[in-house]
């Protein structure tokens, strides 16, 4: 075709481009000796694709940009008459296992997050005749989805296979860190297609797509963008498709009225015109096919531009060898997996931790081209220097366990996230650290400002070389925006009024340890003044207390309590996705002082037991989507990322025998190895974290200190091979099932007299020992 120079000018551009490529910073080299094992075997991406689960099982690499998943079905978050439709909260990730119908396999996805965003570029291999509707056609006959059985579906990291039963088409994805490499077999037909539906959304709405623009740039090579307004207000997303082989003709369908087209009418551009440009497009390409061919696509991405596209294309991903890509990522997932090699009594328990610790790795995603070009939330070009950009920031749930895990396994890694998230705060017009961000995109979700957690915790910890002054500066700055949900407020009355406020009493609980963090930086630079003043901020939270009742309880601007209050009522009573009994126990930075307030070791205890069996009644968590019966044990909610410490804190009230009951139980029967596997949302890896750091039997209750909670190992032996060379062996003696009981925990020898691990311990190596029982540890 004539638009051939068109591709050699791009290669030519391409080899030029390399000589820029950016080398990664973050990559760790792995132990040669512990990458022989194969870890890869024990992950079934299938778990929690149920439901609540809201992971997706298709293919990626580790913390890749590009996540090449099966899309099951097209919900539209609105119902023609504008109300939301519920049915889109289970479609999060994209994908539901109970279904039986596949639409296509899309480019971007989050994994376990309780609201959504992506879905982009969906490709659907067909045969027969040219459909362009997903679901149903206009005439109300099939659509171009395929049905399929699970019995001829498989999923491992890294990779996807399953047989499009409708077109006899087997499909295979894997993916590089910034491109999706598929593979389709096809039949013999000479009308075989492959649509590229740019309608297609995660959390679609009609007005969702703001432009789409197509070049065909040659017969086997295709350039583009999509802009989108959604979660992420405004998203904008290159891309670079390769075929193996040349279409013989292509074309694509409008699905927007064009009001005004200039000149460009002229053209018949629905067939064989180079250009494609609108709000709804779903483009198609045209082949012959011999019995059994394969026709393979190289599809990568740019926040960047289309130039950037190609270049991450040809550096990523230059072969046409599909069983090599496949390989090539499958080992980074074995050498990341094999960072902690446990043991385990029953081999389910084996699979639900290295799933766990593979959801771990989903996101925070690279958010950066090859040469270090990203888009940034300025949405100005920037270029990295000193570390690689990542983006997915869910920080209201991953700095509870996700971030602290990373400062074992991922430090490196997490180095470069703050690294990340100081970039983001430098190019925010509000001078803020991300809430919840993604794509170039603050979507200000849920509450507090938690970089400061993770900020603390790596501090803490001796994790990173990042700036500590400019993380202060950059902290105290997001702590200071007047307007940003209830923060003025917060300063002006040193709590969240509820007249003034949704979610009160949680955003002052969350806003008092995000000023302890605060604080716990400032100590870290010397900056005397700057700590004091946080750390009064951080006693805020005493003025949310009701000392008649016992609970956390919304209070009014004029300083009284507000009278109309249900403590066991999750909704519309000053606290999100909790209630008083389980919510209202969040002072992770003053666990003493939160404990003798609320009566005493002996009462808190009685009042954790309560919270553990008391039946919670429908009628108070009937209002909330993200509050399941899956993810509920008595009024104690784990589904949700609020309570993940609690089962922690009786340690704190001389009962560290129920943390160890609590905790195990919660291990064997809040997670498993099938696909429902999840008790709720994972949240972009927090829930997944929790199981990890349980089950090696430590928790970070408190992120911004150095030191764990001990809990009950559920492993009966792991080996965490550290960043730093050294290994910390963590043995679990008379471990089974019944031996539930800690009676002693030694350190390298030396018995640890208290409740906590301290980090260093860890960072340093050495050995970790448990001694299990099935009886309880008699006090002396």
């Amino acid at each position: 075709m004539k638009y051939l120079s068109i591709l050699i000018a791009g290669i030519l551009c391409l080899s030029s481009c390399k000589e820029t490529t950016k080398t990664p910073v973050t990559q760790s080299t792995p132990n040669k000796e512990i990458a022989k094992a194969d870890f890869t075997q024990y992950v079934n991406p299938f778990i929690g694709t149920s439901k609540m689960g809201h992971t997706y099982p298709g293919a990626t690499a580790p913390f890749g940009m590009v996540q090449v998943s099966p899309q099951t079905n097209f919900e539209k978050m609105f119902h023609k008459d504008g109300k939301y439709n519920k049915e889109t909260y289970e479609y999060c990730a994209g994908y539901q296992y109970r279904d039986t119908t596949i639409i296509g396999f899309s480019h971007t996805n989050l994994s376990g997050t309780g609201h959504s965003d992506l879905g982009d570029f969906l490709i659907m291999p067909t045969t027969g005749d040219l459909i362009l509707d997903p679901i149903k056609t206009k005439d109300g006959s099939k659509g171009f989805y395929s049905t399929f059985s699970h019995d001829e579906e498989s999923a491992s990291p890294g990779y996807y296979k399953v047989k499009l039963s409708d077109y006899n088409i087997t499909a295979e994805v894997t993916a590089t860190e910034r491109v999706g490499f598929h593979q389709y077999t096809f039949p013999e037909t000479k009308d075989a297609h492959i649509l590229l539906d740019l309608v297609y959304n995660v959390y679609h709405h009609d007005d969702k797509n703001v432009w789409t623009f197509i070049r065909v740039e040659n017969d086997s090579l295709i350039t583009g963008y999509r802009q989108t307004t959604g979660w992420a207000r405004t998203k904008k997303v290159f891309f670079a498709m390769q075929f193996s082989k040349p279409f013989t003709s292509y074309g694509h369908k409008k699905y927007d009225a064009v009001k005004y087209d200039g000149f460009y009418r002229r053209f018949d551009q629905q067939h064989n015109f180079p250009e494609m440009a609108g709000k709804n497009i779903r483009a198609y390409f045209n082949f012959d096919t011999k019995t059994n061919e394969k026709i393979n696509i190289k599809f990568a991405l740019s926040s960047v531009s289309t130039a950037g596209a190609l270049n991450n294309l040809q550096t990523e991903l230059p072969e046409w060898d599909f069983e090599n890509t496949k390989q090539q990522t499958q080992k980074k997932w074995n050498d990341e997996l094999s960072k902690i090699e446990v043991k385990t009594i029953d081999k389910k328990d084996k699979t639900t931790f290295y799933t766990a610790l593979y959801h771990t790795m989903l996101s925070p995603i690279v958010y950066e081209d090859v040469d270090g070009k990203y888009l940034g939330l300025d949405q100005n070009i920037h270029t990295s220097e000193g570390f690689t950009n990542y983006s997915v920031f869910s920080l209201w749930d991953t700095y509870r366990a996700l971030h602290p895990l990373f400062n074992i396994t991922q430090p490196a890694r997490n180095n470069d996230m703050i690294k990340s998230m100081l970039a983001h705060q430098e190019q925010s017009v509000h001078k803020m650290l991300p809430i919840w961000s993604h794509y170039a995109n603050e979507n200000w979700c849920m509450i507090g400002y938690h970089a400061t957690s993770v900020i603390a915790d790596a501090i803490a910890k001796n994790v990173g070389d990042f700036d500590k002054k400019q993380a202060l500066k950059a902290s105290v700055s997001t702590a200071n925006v007047p307007y940003f949900d209830g923060l003025g407020d917060y300063i002006k009355y040193q709590y969240v009024p509820d007249d003034k406020s949704h979610s009160s009493v949680s955003k002052t609980l969350e806003l008092a340890y995000n000023d302890w963090c605060i604080a716990q930086i400032a100590k870290s630079t010397d900056d005397k003044k700057t700590m004091d003043n946080f750390l009064n901020r951080s006693e805020h939270y005493n003025n949310v207390y009701d000392a008649k009742i016992g609970y956390m309880r919304p209070k009014l601007s004029d300083g009284t309590f507000r009278k109309k209050f249900d403590p066991l009522d999750t909704h519309g009573q000053g606290f999100i996705e909790g209630n008083a009994w389980n919510y209202g126990l969040y002072v992770p930075h003053q666990l003493d002082k939160m404990i003798k307030m609320m009566g005493g070791n002996e009462r808190f205890s009685q009042h954790l037991d309560s919270l553990f069996t008391m039946k919670l009644d429908d009628k108070f968590i009937e209002k909330h989507e993200d509050i399941t019966r899956d993810g509920i044990i008595g009024n104690y909610v784990h589904g949700n990322e609020p309570g993940h410490h609690i089962p922690y804190l009786y340690n704190w009230t001389g009962h560290p025998h129920k943390t160890q009951e609590r905790v195990r139980m919660i291990m064997n029967t809040m997670y498993g190895p099938t696909v429902d596997g999840l008790c709720g949302n994972d949240d972009a890896g927090q829930m997944s974290a929790w199981y990890i750091f349980s089950s090696l039997g430590f928790y970070p209750v408190t992120p911004g200190s150095s030191d764990y909670a001990l809990g009950s190992p559920l492993v009966k032996e792991a080996i965490i091979h550290l960043e730093n060379g050294k290994t910390l062996t963590i043995s679990a003696k008379n471990q089974s099932k019944d031996n539930i009981y800690v009676h002693q925990v030694s350190i390298n020898g030396k018995i640890i007299e208290g409740i906590t691990l301290s980090h260093h311990d860890i960072s340093d190596g050495g050995e970790l020992v448990f001694e299990m029982s099935n009886t309880l540890k008699k006090i002396k």
